[in-house]
């Protein structure tokens, strides 16, 4: 493992400040941010994956570093190099499963802005994953059923896609056989294999309204408090979007397997009476990560969960949280859509317009005090 203390000495001899962008999934929003904020970028990129970043978004990026497979960024040519332009690297999801949580723990000796050994917690089957945090928090989550058998209810079982280790199929079940139906049909048209069905996680459908939860938990703690609420959203997958157009009677009609893949997002807002759900599972979240994974969860991070009725009154409401990103949300939608901007901008007497802004912000007053090893593992 790479000892924080290994990287807090890097950090030591930086005078200024490059922002490392992973070429996919929030490489936009993050350029964005660093260049608005006055920072240089460096951005790795994969051959073949690389046009919208040197084309069409060239003017993010000061450096650009192209590899033959984004792996290839643990060589230590591309370390050194990123270490040479004093780089703080932004992690995000397409980081965590094209390097790799094993790389990135023990081989990316690059001062990463947050806590890089939460990255692997994001994995649903791992000892110390989300689901354990969770439930150590205290914060309700869906009840799982350990075997189809179980299953005596809506429930939505997520499996891994075969072909896209990105993504997940969901199918919704209401008993063993229903499952089983279900589950022979996707293997024969290759979403899903044996595999992923094995690992597959099976737990109750709740019926409520469904909400991202997306906050930022600040290094300089000291300086902006422990954490602040960004904004919520919620995605739009394909080819679900399609069937929801259609009407019910149509649905019916078409025999093509229901698939989920994150294509886009769109923002929401909370009615203020229920805000302090989502506010009360995030303190719980932050104590347990700090205990867990020391020195504490830093930079942005989002409970995605619905709000429904407990079932134990079906009158008061509950925040139900599905899924936890320790990381970039990847969503571009929270900056122009949600009121917490204008809040924001207001607190810390910058202007912020997206939640990107917040990691910069971290950044840049680390930078200024000298203390750039509270922001980085």
């Amino acid at each position: 493992m790479i000892a924080r203390e290994e990287v807090q000495r890097i950090v030591e001899d930086y005078e200024k400040v490059t922002i490392g962008i992973f070429g996919s999934h929030s490489a936009k929003e993050v350029g964005i941010s660093a260049k608005a904020f006055g920072f240089s970028t460096a951005i790795v990129v994969q051959k073949g994956r690389e046009k919208l970043y040197t084309k069409y978004y060239r003017h993010l990026y000061d450096e650009i570093i192209e590899v033959e497979k984004f792996k290839d960024m643990l060589n230590k040519e591309v370390q050194d190099k990123l270490i040479e332009l004093n780089t703080i690297f932004i992690p995000n999801r397409s980081f965590s499963v094209y390097v790799g949580y094993d790389g990135i723990e023990k081989e990316f000796k690059v001062p990463i802005y947050g806590n890089r050994f939460m990255l692997r917690a994001e994995e649903r089957d791992y000892e110390k994953g989300q689901y354990y945090l969770l439930k150590k928090a205290e914060i309700r989550i869906p009840k799982e059923f350990s075997s189809p058998e179980e299953i005596d209810r809506l429930c939505i079982v997520k499996v891994q896609q075969a072909a896209n280790p990105l993504e997940r199929a969901f199918f919704y079940v209401d008993s063993p056989e229903d499952y089983y139906t279900q589950a022979e049909e996707l293997i024969k048209k290759g979403v899903i294999n044996e595999e992923g069905l094995r690992k597959a996680r099976i737990e109750e459908y709740v019926l409520g309204a469904r909400f991202n939860a997306n906050f930022h938990a600040y290094g300089m703690e000291k300086i902006f408090g422990s954490f602040d609420l960004v904004g919520f959203s919620d995605r739009r997958q394909v080819n679900l979007q399609g069937f929801l157009n259609l009407p019910a009677k149509d649905q019916l009609k078409i025999k093509v397997p229901v698939k989920n893949e994150e294509i886009g997002h769109y923002g929401l807002t909370m009615r203020e009476s229920k805000q302090p759900l989502v506010f009360e599972a995030a303190e719980k979240f932050l104590k347990v990560v700090r205990e867990e994974y020391p020195p504490k969860m830093i930079g942005p991070f989002s409970l995605q969960g619905a709000i429904a009725y407990n079932p134990e009154n079906e009158k008061s409401l509950e925040f139900v949280v599905f899924d936890v990103s320790p990381r970039v949300p990847g969503d571009p939608a929270i900056g122009p859509t949600s009121p917490e901007m204008r809040s924001l901008s207001l607190k810390h007497g910058v202007k912020i317009e997206d939640p990107a802004d917040l990691i910069m912000l971290d950044i840049k007053k680390a930078l200024e005090l000298k203390e750039l090893k509270e922001v980085v593992t």
